[in-house]
């Protein structure tokens, strides 16, 4: 077990939040179980984080702030710290992510993580190991924040009808997903969701998901997966051809209008209430 006095505050920034945390909670003279009393959670939890073996929501991190007088220190870094629980071949991308002004994004398995819900996330993060979950999926969750943001991002969404047929983390994490994609394609103008019916057949997206971003004063960059890392490119020619693989997307799909009714009837026939055979309603 890695004692207190070990930890390394160069190490990482989440090794740096723990480090201050004791630091500044000593400073105040108060103990891990007095500070936690003071925030609503246990002392334990405050010692785990003091040693970096549990990630910080901003939620504690807020408190925290509010506890010790740190003027924001904490909430400020428990982004960086949120961010570092990304694969590290994702950091990057997460980045540019952020600073974007444009997102156009083909999905033909999964929503969007932007458009994700913490349930829907937690399904696809766990599917080949539980380790880390809690923190990935918080990392995951994080990255939403910039479409909170005074300035988001215009963000449009195009998905193969698959995505609303393919089940994750079960019936009612679908029905809760696909009500959380019409919530934010009706509530927020600068979100737009597409679905590209099966009816469409053979399709510029069939090579697999991809991304578009475009900056204010940077090059647009594509950015592709495969099941090791990811690939992000400003070359002109991949652009063009990403480009104009998108836009024959974005035509061949459902209007807004179209797709919402599309996922709303999906939502309904294949996740809503439904009877058992004796007549009992299923959840």
């Amino acid at each position: 077990m890695v004692r207190i006095n070990e930890l390394d505050p160069s190490a990482s920034p989440l090794d740096y939040y723990g480090s201050e945390l004791r630091r500044l909670r000593e400073a105040a003279g108060l103990k891990q179980a007095q500070l936690g009393s003071c925030i609503f959670c246990t002392g334990s939890l405050v010692g785990q984080i003091e040693t970096a073996k549990k990630v910080p929501t901003r939620d504690f991190s807020e408190r925290v702030d509010a506890a010790l007088g740190t003027d924001g220190v904490f909430s400020r870094l428990v982004g960086l710290v949120l961010r570092s629980q990304l694969p590290t071949w994702f950091q990057a991308y997460a980045e540019l992510e952020a600073r974007a002004t444009y997102i156009c994004t083909f999905q033909a398995q999964l929503v969007y993580g932007l458009l994700q819900t913490e349930e829907y996330a937690r399904a696809v993060l766990g599917v080949r190991t539980h380790e880390n979950l809690d923190a990935l999926t918080a990392a995951r969750m994080d990255r939403q924040r910039i479409l909170d943001r005074d300035n988001p991002p215009l963000m449009w969404v195009v998905l193969s009808e698959a995505v609303l047929h393919q089940e994750i983390g079960g019936r009612e994490v679908m029905r809760n997903q696909l009500a959380h994609l019409l919530d934010q394609s009706g509530q927020r103008e600068w979100v737009r969701v597409q679905v590209l019916p099966f009816a469409e057949g053979a399709h510029t997206g069939l090579m697999g998901s991809f991304n578009l971003l475009r900056f204010e004063d940077d090059p647009d960059l594509v950015y592709t997966e495969d099941f090791i890392q990811g690939h992000m490119t400003a070359n002109p020619q991949a652009l063009r051809e990403g480009s104009l693989r998108y836009d024959h997307l974005r035509a061949a799909a459902l209007s807004v209008e179209q797709s919402a009714v599309l996922i709303a009837r999906v939502m309904e026939e294949r996740y809503g209430d439904q009877p058992e055979a004796d007549g009992r309603p299923v959840a």
